[in-house]
């Protein structure tokens, strides 16, 4: 089979410029707070899959927790690498990085809690790339270790949107390295395509400089996890959901949740698939 290239940009061209992914999710806090408690009372090491520039991992660590973050974005780990420097020696110490694939990277060590946070779990694409994950996270979980993670539950109000329709949103300032005024004012739209056979949401992120000049579009893909395919694909793949909140404060899952967060653990004697 060929490579699939719109699902490599779907994957790939949203970590691509770290400057604008902080700016954009320099409010998301909620799920910093929850992953920084669950990593204190645990009290590490703590094992983070798509750790991208750090937004969590940084704040882990300065809580004084040990954690390894893998991902496969080179921008973003830069960045990471960056922002570190300007931390205390201390939070840099408990920092380390490994570029790669979450479904193949070995790191030859085991955790007692592993995350795969901000929906990094929706790439994985199709049941091949779930078990090869999961199968990983088999690997490096110590004994009675937990796998936390937090998708997007599907609307099907946004799977049902026309492809040929933009939504707008407001102008903002696109950051720009280097730029007094914090960067440059764009127009912002997004397209919504879902393939309903693969469950996958390709999302069409366009820019236009309001003062004139080239357009780009940045795509990305995610795949669509309907809850009870989820806990289905995590029993199959010998793990038992403990906890599934609603969202990072608890609340239980419930028809109005905009956010699955699970808690789950390998099944003792499972022999694999």
């Amino acid at each position: 089979m060929g490579r699939d290239r719109a699902l490599e940009a779907g994957s790939a061209a949203h970590y691509e410029d770290p400057a604008y992914y902080t700016k954009t999710y320099k409010n998301r806090l909620d799920d910093v707070r929850y992953y920084v408690d669950l990593a204190i009372a645990n009290g590490g090491p703590i094992l983070e899959y798509g750790c991208g520039n750090g937004r969590i991992a940084i704040p882990i660590a300065r809580a004084g927790v040990a954690i390894t973050g893998v991902d496969l974005s080179a921008p973003m780990l830069s960045d990471l690498k960056k922002r570190l420097a300007e931390e205390p020696a201390t939070v840099r110490s408990l920092v380390q990085t490994k570029r790669g694939d979450m479904r193949s990277a070995r790191l030859g060590r085991r955790f007692p809690l592993i995350f795969c946070t901000f929906n990094a779990f929706l790439h994985l694409y199709a049941r091949r790339d779930v078990e090869r994950f999961l199968a990983r996270v088999r690997e490096h979980l110590a004994p009675r270790g937990e796998l936390v993670f937090d998708i997007s539950i599907p609307e099907p109000e946004e799977l049902m949107r026309d492809p040929s329709r933009a939504f707008g949103t407001p102008r903002f300032l696109y950051p720009r390295e280097g730029d007094p005024r914090g960067g440059f004012l764009v127009k912002y739209t997004e397209r919504f395509d879902y393939d309903k056979i693969r469950q996958i949401l390709f999302v069409s992120m366009e820019f236009t400089p309001a003062s004139g000049g080239e357009s780009w579009v940045t795509p990305l893909a995610h795949r669509q996890f309907h809850p009870a395919e989820l806990s289905a694909l995590l029993h199959y793949n010998g793990f038992d959901i403990v906890l599934a909140h609603g969202d990072f404060d608890g609340a239980p899952l419930g028809p109005e949740s905009a956010h699955m967060i699970v808690r789950c653990r390998p099944r003792r004697g499972f022999k694999g698939v």
